[in-house]
């Protein structure tokens, strides 16, 4: 029995002896760690709200956007959402006319996503007036819009109760709220970096530390328009005079980028290059088809362009200029449209 005793008793120690040395050698980094609370986790956090301007033009909120599809009575006309692009067509029925009141009713039951992604069931406009006063700070919210995280980001967790390391790959900006969110005191976690983030103008970023992401999170904040209001003309670039939008045309040649009538792409017209001409002539090539025609610049109800061809037909509308963009290559892209159902996109093509 004492043996046996005597046995257990070093084997006891023996076993001490080594929890102690396997907590001794537990793997050390020289890499900050980010805490909860901190600075930057409060950047991370804004950064990775759930965007919910897009969406104002339906709902006038900034602080959550409604999930798709859906259907909405716009001045009396049935839309299905379906796309974030959609929301174009509802700004070109109200634009449409500048003298009538636009209205906009929504088809109800509608689920909406909170800028910390919990998803809330509206069944009619009084709740969702509701959760826009107890929530929408008059269109001010807290995230950042400015610069946005290119996934999967890999963070190394370390709990130092549990003495446990753990790999988390992040692939989107909700994953990254969450994990920020559930991140607490006894927990200390490290970026596997390099990582990118992408600013508002597309420039991309690579960051190589905690200090350089906190640095550039806090001076790119404020850096850009985050549309957080209901103004939903504001970006479009529009506030041009008669002459002005006569001169843009006329300054180069436009190719057709993109043209829907009734709702059908007319692929077969892509392509085609417009030269507007000073004295009001205009002709349209492709290939060996060119057609020749008449354009105008005229105010009714907004900027409109006059467009009379003798064989492209299809051009021939009185079309109401939508937007004035730039492209990522820095080509100008005029939007034309009429109505809910026709579009036409022209690129400038100076070459």
């Amino acid at each position: 029995m004492k043996r046996i005793l005597t046995f257990i008793f070093i084997l006891s120690i023996l076993i001490s002896s080594c929890a102690k040395e396997e907590e001794i050698n537990i793997p050390a980094t020289d890499e900050p760690a980010l805490k909860a609370n901190s600075t930057l986790a409060n950047l991370i956090q804004k950064t990775s709200l759930n965007d919910g301007s897009i969406d104002n033009i339906i709902d006038n909120a900034s602080c959550f956007n409604i999930t798709l599809p859906i259907t909405v009575i716009v001045n009396g006309i049935e839309i299905l959402i379906e796309t974030e692009e959609d929301y174009e067509v509802i700004e070109s029925i109200f634009d449409d006319d500048e003298n009538d009141e636009d209205t906009i009713e929504i088809n109800f039951p509608v689920t909406i996503i909170l800028s910390d992604y919990t998803e809330v069931i509206i069944n009619n406009q009084d709740e969702l007036e509701n959760y826009i006063d107890d929530d929408c700070n008059d269109g001010i919210d807290d995230d950042i819009e400015c610069l946005d995280f290119q996934y999967p980001i890999t963070i190394t967790t370390f709990n130092i109760v549990t003495e446990q390391f753990i790999d988390i790959v992040i692939i989107n900006d909700e994953e990254m709220h969450d994990f920020i969110e559930d991140l607490d005191d006894d927990v200390t976690a490290t970026i596997d970096f390099p990582i990118t983030i992408i600013l508002f103008d597309g420039t991309e970023v690579i960051i190589n530390n905690l200090e350089q992401l906190e640095n550039e999170i806090e001076n790119t904040k404020d850096d850009c328009d985050e549309d957080d209001d209901n103004d939903f003309d504001d970006d479009d670039n529009t506030d041009v005079s008669e002459q002005e939008f006569s001169d843009l045309l006329v300054s180069c040649p436009w190719k057709v980028d993109e043209l829907e009538i009734n709702e059908q792409d007319l692929e077969n017209f892509k392509n085609y290059v417009f030269t507007f001409n000073s004295n009001g002539t205009v002709v349209a090539e492709l290939n060996s088809n060119n057609s020749s025609g008449t354009w105008s610049v005229s105010t009714d109800s907004g900027l409109r362009l006059n467009l009379t061809m003798n064989s492209l037909t299809e051009f021939n509308n009185n079309w109401r200029l939508h937007k004035i963009e730039t492209e990522d290559d820095g080509k100008d892209k005029v939007d034309l449209r009429v109505g809910e159902e026709d579009e036409l996109k022209l690129i400038k093509n100076c070459n």
